[in-house]
Parts: C-alpha cells; structure tokens; sequence
C-alpha cells in the first residue's frame, strides 16, 4: 500500500510533506516550552522581587534602628557639658556626645552640631568658654584635633547656607602660662574684642525670645527651613551635577515587563496598612537641667584678656553648680542632602520660646557604602541585579552586580528590568532603593526545561532525518523496481522473440544445412543468457527472504579456478572475446571455504559484466587473475580493457538495481542486480569485492581468507 502511494512521488515533493509534518509539531512543541520557560522565569523574577523586598526592609529596618537611637538623646547631649546628679548636689560633666575621636554607629558621621535661634553654632566637642582645656583632661593633642572637626562642620554648614560664616575660628594659644583657646579675628574687630565678645556670647544660656508670630521661621535658622522644600529657579539636576554624575532617576530606562500590576507602596505605607503606628513619629517633650546664668560684668578695654579669663566663674567636672528645670518640645528627626553632598540629619526643639537646630553630618559614600551596599553584597541578589540609591530623583549611587554564570535569560533580555522598588521609611521618605535585574539566574525547573527542549529538538531532527532518509530509500526502491521490472521485460522479451523465430523457421525448415548450425547456435546462447538472468533473480528473491544460506566446503583456488572456466570459456568465446586465465602456483595450492556454486556465480557474473560494457573495445580480452597475498589472502581479478567505471558510479555500482545508464538511453544490456549480487554473496561468505580503473579499463577484485 505505502510502494503504490510512493509511485511517482519524488524527492522535492516528500521533503514538502516532511517539513510541513515537522513545522505541525514543531511549533505546537516550541509554543509549549516557551511558555513554560517564561511562566518559569516569571516566577523566578518573582521570588527575587520578593528577596528584594525584604532585602529593601532589612535596609530600612537598619536606618530606623539609628534614627531611634539619636531620637533619644536629649536636648543637652548636644553641649560639651551635661548636668548631673539629684537636687542639691548637681555636677557638670563631659556629655556623651563630646567624645573624641567621634565614636558612633552611624557609618560616615562627620560630627553633630546645634544651631541657636540666632544662627550661632556650637559642637559638643570643644568647651562653650575658653577656659583651661587641662581642667576636662583634654591634651594639646586632641584639643587640635576638636577645634580641627569643629571648623570642618563649621565650615560645611556655612557652604550649605545654614549657619553663618564665622567671625573669627579658633586656634591655639601655645604660651604655657596661658594654654587654651584663642580666637582668629578678622578685620573688622580687634584680638581681645573679638575674643571678649565671643566669650560673653557662648556665656549667655540662650538668645532672646522670638517676637509673636516668628516661631519656625528664625533668621538664623532660615536654611533648615528651606532644606526639603522647592527653591525656585533652581534645576533639578544642579545638585546631582555637584554631588554626582549618574543622573536622573527619569533619564534610566526600566522596563517592567515581569512588574505586577499593583499600587506601588512606600515602606512606611506598607507598615501603616498592617497598622504599625509606631512609623510616624510625633513631637515629644522633656525635661531639661540647664545651670543657671552667672552674671559677668561688662568688658572693659583696659582689662586685659587673662583678666576676663580670671573673672569668669568656671565649673570644673565635679564642682556643684545650681540649674533650673526646663521643659522642652523636640520634632522628629529630618533628613536631607546638602550640595555638598553630604547628608544632614536634624531635628528642632523648642525651649524656654526659643528654637534650636540640633543635628549631626554624615559622608555621604561611608554611609550608602556600610548600610546599604555592605547588606547588599551579603545577599544573592548582588550576582543578578543592580541596586540604585535614588534620592529626590537623582541616581546617587549604583551598586553593581556580580556577574556569575548559569542564567535563565541573558543580559541583553533583562538588563534594566526593574525587580523591586520602594522609598525608605520617614525621615528618609525622599531616598528609593530600586533593584534592576542584570542576569537572572536559573534553577532545577529551568535547567530541566532547558534538557527537555534539547532532547525534544534532537528527537525532533534525528526522527524527521531518518524519516526521511527512509523515505528517500523508499522511492529510489520503488524507481529501480520499476527499472528492474522494465529490464527483465527487456531481457526476456529480446532472447525469448529471437529464440521462438529461429525455433519456428527449424520446425518450419525454412533454413538449409549451412544455417542450421548458426540457428542453433543462437538459440543455445540465448537460453544460457535466460538462464543465466532466472538464476540471479532466483538468488535475489532468496537471499531477500534470507532463505539461501552458503554451503561452505574446502576446495584448493586450482579447482574453483577450473571450474569457474569450464563454465565461462563458452560464455566468453561465444562474444567474440579471449579468456585469459593465470593463477600463481603458490595461491593455486591455497584451500578456501566458501561455496563452489557461489563462488561460480560470483564469476559468471562479473564475466558478463564485463564483457557487456568492454563489447566496443579494441582489445577483446578477459582477464581472470589469481594470487597469493601477504596476509595469508587470495586475491581473485576479473578484467577487461573497456573504457572503465565513471569516479562517481563507483560506489554506487554494487547498490541494488542500480543502472549508470538510463532505462530509456542505454546501449547495453541488463538488470542491474548482477553486481548487488556479487557484492552480497562476497560479503556473506566473509570476502571482499572492489573495484578499480585500469588503463584501459577496470579490475574487480576479491579477497578471500586462506588455508594451507
């Protein structure tokens, strides 16, 4: 049924059909594990977006935990002097924060400082009097290093425009009878004018009160005002253009195509949505002892500067001293980015009318780098993804990845993909973590995903190859059956008409004495040739059903040589050619197991194939050749002087109805199994055939295995 459908079907025509099969369940094939790899890699973007999230919370959990720690210093932590002890027997010592070197753990803080309502600074690290530093046990050494970070912040502020410039900064007095702090005066007033009013300034507890209606908006105090609020004409871009050259949070392409469609929420409005709260912080009060104001008499120009030293009363570390009690207001902490691109964190209190800004600096890389980037790093999310600190839309600092191998898509396909995006908790509301995916790694599924797709495809390509292979062999089966069936007709017909004409002028007789012998002749031969044609299609029918099966007996290469002639020299002398056999005496002794009649066949053909395709040649001879080989072979040759075998019909010679010449177009006869014949029998009794090109013509050889 499959051999008729196949009939007239060619090559171009089955490679259609087999690539239309192979596209009808390819595709549905390839949709399927495409969509399974992206369900897969969703969910995968998923679970890391869920990984940033927490990541995203233990970052803000962290910046809380140091928020709430300086929420809980009081208002006079800030004065290098805190008042201790019970009523009766208060004593002034060194507050916490005067501490020096600056010991905290806020990465990168620079130093804390406390701006009056009047705007003038003071730190907790040098004393508010110049008095003898000796007496708080401070060295000249470290004294330098104090009044060195106290103009640093000072200097800091007044670039940002929060504090004024000073007057004059401090510097050291080396004289030995007089060690401590003196002052720098600028033109505009004398040393000990300068030094004086400085003194009596730190010596005041507080500047005066604010007139009604001027609460939250001191001169002095204007540009902690103006921190995290719009300044008009001012570019977007011009602090990010000091601070950083990353550019806006807009100018960054982040695709979203794994983004759930949800309402992107803050971390602290998450937490409000679980009801925590604790998030955002209110205003509390306190209660602060403050020594009370010892009065000093006016500077006058004829005391000297050691005079006025000598006039004010000062308080050693445990001399009792007389407070009062007030009570204080204090706003939650602030948070912003100054030009110079260090972060302020600050916070105002109100006491006794009177606001005052208490803060601290901080550098900004020593900051991003151990509370951010250090928690990154630990955190598998750092090989797949880069994390951008966004503060009020300016990219301060991207945090790379790490690139590793084995991804489930490459870094072409999700570079820039946002994973995960949120804003910090108050005060740092204004600053967004966004995570963006650069590789993202694969699992198990993935890899499994990917095997099965390999396998899927090799199945695909290997079974649609030999498919067709197969179908290819089909048709050329199919044509040389049809070959066959035309040149058996051919063969028959042709010696079967000639052999019944001559049959019937003999029985007629039609033919006289002299041409008897002729007619007999060629009836003789032509029946050896039909008999010869049925033996072959004999063996093939047999030897396709495997039914023939070599009898092997032992027989020397003289005897199967003389046998192989008895029944060739007729067949040779008989088409007008000369048989020349020579066999060596070493190999004619030779003893070979195969089978005589095989072995015959064998030669016969090869005989009639030669003598058909060497029938114009001048020189009619057959050659039939044995000898004796080194390793222990006989070789047999059979050839003729024709024109020899076309290079590329050599190896397909021996292939099974295989003609060099078409059906319609060639001159010579046959069926095209002779060969295939030879090359099977040869094969079955453990030998070899080839063949060659001689000039002129062409030599089969075969090689068989010997006994002595």
């Amino acid at each position: 049924m499959l051999r008729s459908k196949l009939v007239g079907l060619d090559k171009k025509t089955l490679r259609r059909w087999l690539a239309l099969f192979f596209l009808a369940l390819a595709i549905p094939a390839a949709i399927l594990i495409q969509q399974s790899y992206s369900r897969l890699k969703w969910e995968t973007f998923h679970q890391h977006q869920l990984t940033a999230g927490e990541l995203a919370h233990r970052i803000d959990a962290g910046f809380i935990q140091l928020i709430n720690t300086e929420e809980q210093r009081s208002f006079t932590d800030y004065a290098f002097l805190n008042v201790t002890g019970e009523q009766e027997a208060y004593f002034q010592q060194p507050s916490p924060l005067s501490h020096y070197p600056v010991s905290s753990t806020i990465p990168g803080l620079v130093g804390y400082f406390q701006v009056d309502a009047a705007g003038e600074l003071i730190t907790p690290f040098i004393p508010e009097t110049p008095d003898d530093i000796s007496r708080y046990g401070i060295s000249q050494l470290e004294l330098e290093g104090r009044v060195t970070l106290h103009n640093n912040i000072q200097q800091i502020l007044s670039q940002n425009n929060l504090v004024e410039p000073a007057v004059g900064k401090f510097k050291f007095n080396q004289d030995a009878s007089n060690r401590g702090l003196a002052v720098e005066t600028d033109d505009a007033l004398s040393q000990d004018e300068t030094e004086i009013a400085l003194m009596t300034d730190k010596l005041a507890p507080a500047p005066a009160p604010l007139e009604a209606g001027e609460r939250g908006s001191a001169k002095g105090q204007g540009g902690f005002d103006l921190l995290n609020k719009a300044v008009p004409n001012k570019t977007a871009s011009s602090k990010t253009a000091e601070t950083t050259n990353l550019g806006r949070l807009e100018d960054i392409k982040l695709r979203q195509r794994y983004k759930e469609e949800q309402i992107e929420l803050s971390i602290v409005e998450e937490k409000e949505q679980r009801g925590d709260i604790s998030v955002r912080k209110q205003v509390r009060t306190e209660q602060n002892k403050l020594p009370e104001p010892v009065s000093s008499p006016k500077p006058k120009a004829a005391r000297t500067i050691a005079e006025e030293l000598a006039a004010i009363p000062v308080q050693a570390e445990f001399e009792a001293v007389r407070v009062r009690t007030f009570e204080s207001e204090i706003d939650p902490f602030e948070f912003s980015q100054l030009d110079s691109g260090h972060f302020v964190l600050f916070r105002k209190v109100w006491l006794n009318e009177q606001r005052y800004v208490q803060g601290l600096l901080i550098d900004q890389a020593a900051f991003l780098e151990q509370q951010i980037n250090a928690v990154f790093r630990e955190t598998g999310l750092s090989q797949m993804s880069d994390l951008l600190v966004v503060y009020q839309a300016d990219v301060l600092k991207a945090f790379t990845s790490r690139v590793s191998r084995g991804y489930l898509s490459s870094a072409r396909e999700l570079n820039g993909e946002l994973l995960y995006q949120t804003r910090l908790s108050t005060p740092l509301s204004e600053m967004q973590l966004l995570f963006s995916v650069t590789q993202l790694p694969t699992g198990p599924g993935g890899k499994i995903i990917v095997w099965l797709a390999l396998i899927m495809a090799s199945v695909l390509c290997t079974g649609f190859y030999l498919m067709y292979r197969l179908g290819v062999g089909q048709i050329n089966l199919v044509n040389q059956q049809q070959d066959f069936v035309s040149a058996v007709s051919h063969e028959l017909k042709t010696p079967l008409t000639s052999i019944r004409m001559y049959g019937e002028m003999l029985k007629q007789g039609w033919a006289n004495e002299d041409k008897k012998k002729t007619y007999y002749d060629f009836i003789f031969d032509e029946s050896e040739r039909l008999s010869r044609l049925i033996n072959n299609v004999l063996h093939l029918a047999s030897m396709t059903r495997n039914d023939n099966q070599p009898t092997f007996t032992q027989q020397t290469v003289g005897e199967l040589m003389a046998n192989v002639e008895s029944k060739v020299s007729t067949q040779v002398e008989g088409a007008g050619f000369q048989l020349k056999l020579i066999c060596d005496g070493g190999a004619s002794q030779a003893v070979l197991e195969v089978d005589a009649d095989w072995f015959a066949q064998i030669m016969i053909n090869l005989v009639d194939n030669a003598i058909k395709f060497s029938a114009q040649a001048e020189k009619k001879e057959i050659d039939l050749t044995c000898q004796l080989l080194r390793n222990s072979q006989v070789q047999f040759s059979v050839r003729d002087y024709g024109p020899g075998i076309d290079k590329a019909h050599m190896k397909q010679i021996f292939k099974l109805f295989y003609r060099s010449e078409n059906e319609l177009t060639r001159d010579t006869v046959g069926t095209g199994i002779g060969l295939a014949l030879v090359h099977q029998m040869t094969s079955n009794m453990q030998g070899k055939v080839d063949i060659i090109n001689t000039q002129p013509g062409a030599e089969f050889r075969l090689t068989f295995p010997a006994e002595f």
